[in-house]
């Protein structure tokens, strides 16, 4: 099946230990271009190639399986991932939800689950073109419920408070943010909204979308021979000199250092610098408009 502007594209990626993930798909196939995907092969997609949606299926999720959810997050960022997992548990579903899954499904899947889900596909793929049109405007579109057993919990009412923030973050970390909007979105005032989004994410919103765009630079360097400078303004980084300090500061290494390090050796210590550096007060100004 072509990816036809009409249909969302789907890509699963099987963790499951019977390898059940070609039946669960099959329940998805009439509205989505459904097809089985590799991990590993995230990395070597063409530019360009459009993914709407990453599917990981467990069945009993294990720390392997889990790590590899995680990497996946790092390889494609850009792309919302949907965990749909047989075994269920609060604890399960609170880590799903601070790794920012954009969805956590428990199975069997109702027929309920399926409408609604397919519900917010349609919204997401309308965002989606709405964006590679250039539009501005943000849509009002569904955006993903939080698992019933755990929509009282204190932690992830705030968590759904901000759902439409972040995940409007996550698809447009590229761009220009304005705070204004989105509280506006959230349905709150800009002073709450910045409280809250400090107290969720341990950062405020400016240093999350920071982050967004460095993780996005990073798998160009590691990934590609783009020029540096091409990389940064993918990024959403307009001052070349402030991409070149962000990433000196945040990970630790100059993009140039990064890339010839290899990436993946010179993630210990960008991890550990990307720590020390948010333990300590900011010595950047922190402009995403930059």
């Amino acid at each position: 099946m072509s990816n036809s502007p009409s249909l969302p594209v789907l890509r699963w990626i099987d963790l499951t230990h019977d390898r059940s993930t070609a039946t669960l798909m099959s329940q998805f196939t009439a509205f989505s271009d459904s097809r089985l995907l590799q991990a590993h092969s995230l990395a070597d997609s063409k530019p360009g190639q459009r993914i709407d949606m990453i599917c990981m299926h467990f069945d009993r999720p294990d720390a392997p399986g889990l790590n590899q959810l995680q990497q996946v997050k790092r390889v494609a960022p850009s792309i919302p991932i949907s965990m749909f997992t047989v075994q269920h548990s609060e604890e399960l579903a609170v880590w799903a939800m601070r790794s920012r899954v954009w969805e956590y499904i428990t199975l069997p899947l109702s027929a309920a689950e399926l409408q609604r889900f397919r519900q917010a596909l349609h919204g997401l793929l309308e965002l989606r073109q709405s964006s590679e049109r250039g539009a501005r405007r943000i849509l009002s579109e569904h955006y993903p419920d939080l698992p019933p057993s755990i929509r009282l919990t204190a932690d992830h009412q705030k968590h759904q408070l901000l759902a439409r923030a972040t995940q409007y973050i996550d698809l447009h970390f590229r761009e220009n943010l304005d705070q204004k909007e989105l509280a506006r979105l959230c349905e709150m005032t800009p002073s709450r909204f910045s409280r809250l989004f400090r107290d969720v994410h341990g950062v405020c919103y400016l240093e999350y979308t920071l982050g967004k765009r460095l993780e996005f630079a990073k798998d160009r360097l590691e990934n590609s021979q783009m020029p540096i400078t091409t990389i940064g303004y993918e990024a959403g980084f307009r001052d070349p000199s402030y991409f070149a300090r962000a990433f000196k500061q945040f990970v630790g290494c100059t993009p140039s250092e990064y890339r010839l390090a290899g990436g993946a050796n010179a993630a210990t210590h960008a991890t550990q610098a990307l720590q020390d550096a948010t333990a300590t007060p900011a010595r950047l100004e922190l402009d995403i408009g930059a």
